[in-house]
């Protein structure tokens, strides 16, 4: 964390705000990425604290695009950066900024927070994402307030939407085709990580399904007929007793 404890000391007078554990996450997930060029898009400038600390981290040679509703914040962009002001809830909106700025590397929503706009932002965006991606939602504690959209369990919010994406993830092993068939995404998502109120998606694209791998005696071999298969059961069914 020592870039942004760093950074945090000399900030100018463009206000950022950040919940503190949001940094080790920024770490974890970028750390990797600072050694070559990357496109970064963060949705949501408000007072354009943020737009001189990530310039700092990624360094020459990114492409930072930031956006946000006030047109106020267009004045905020420094050198090498990019502000595009429209609304991350438009659809048309969305399709021109992929179209001028992607593919992305990274894109960042910081942005309303209203549930909807952040399911809408994914849902369009998404298809946008460069191959070994991170599609990565902050301050995802609004969905569980009403205001926003959330709430404990709520279907419309951008957790339980997240979720719904775990389960996709995992539709190549389906044994309900009818309940449960496959769903494209699970060719490009290759993870879906929670941390406290940041929710975390990498895309892979897959040219073929999950392999299953048996190697003996240095010998290697690969099927994949377990995912062809319906009513398995454990081979230790019943060996512990029951």
């Amino acid at each position: 964390m020592s870039y942004f404890r760093d950074y945090l000391k000399r900030t100018d007078d463009r206000m950022l705000m950040k919940w503190a554990h949001y940094f080790e996450v920024y770490e974890r997930e970028f750390g990797a990425r600072r050694a070559g060029p990357v496109s970064f898009m963060e949705i949501g400038v408000f007072k354009g604290g943020s737009i001189p600390m990530w310039s700092g981290y990624f360094g020459e040679g990114a492409r930072l695009t930031f956006v946000d509703i006030d047109p106020s914040c267009a004045a905020l962009a420094d050198p090498g950066t990019t502000v595009e002001i429209g609304n991350q809830a438009d659809p048309a909106f969305l399709a021109r900024l992929a179209e001028k700025h992607g593919p992305f590397d990274i894109i960042l929503d910081d942005g309303s927070h209203i549930n909807q706009h952040q399911i809408t932002s994914f849902t369009h965006l998404w298809p946008h994402l460069a191959d070994h991606g991170l599609y990565v939602v902050e301050d995802c504690h609004t969905s569980y307030w009403p205001g926003f959209g959330g709430g404990h369990r709520e279907p419309g919010s951008f957790i339980e939407f997240a979720k719904s994406k775990v389960d996709a993830m995992h539709s190549w092993y389906t044994d309900d085709d009818e309940g449960f068939p496959f769903d494209p995404i699970a060719r490009e998502l290759e993870g879906v990580r929670f941390y406290d109120s940041i929710v975390v998606m990498e895309k892979r694209k897959r040219t073929e399904p999950p392999l299953s791998i048996t190697a003996r005696n240095g010998q290697m071999t690969g099927t994949r007929r377990p995912l062809t298969l319906r009513n398995r059961k454990s081979m230790f069914a019943g060996k512990d007793g029951t």
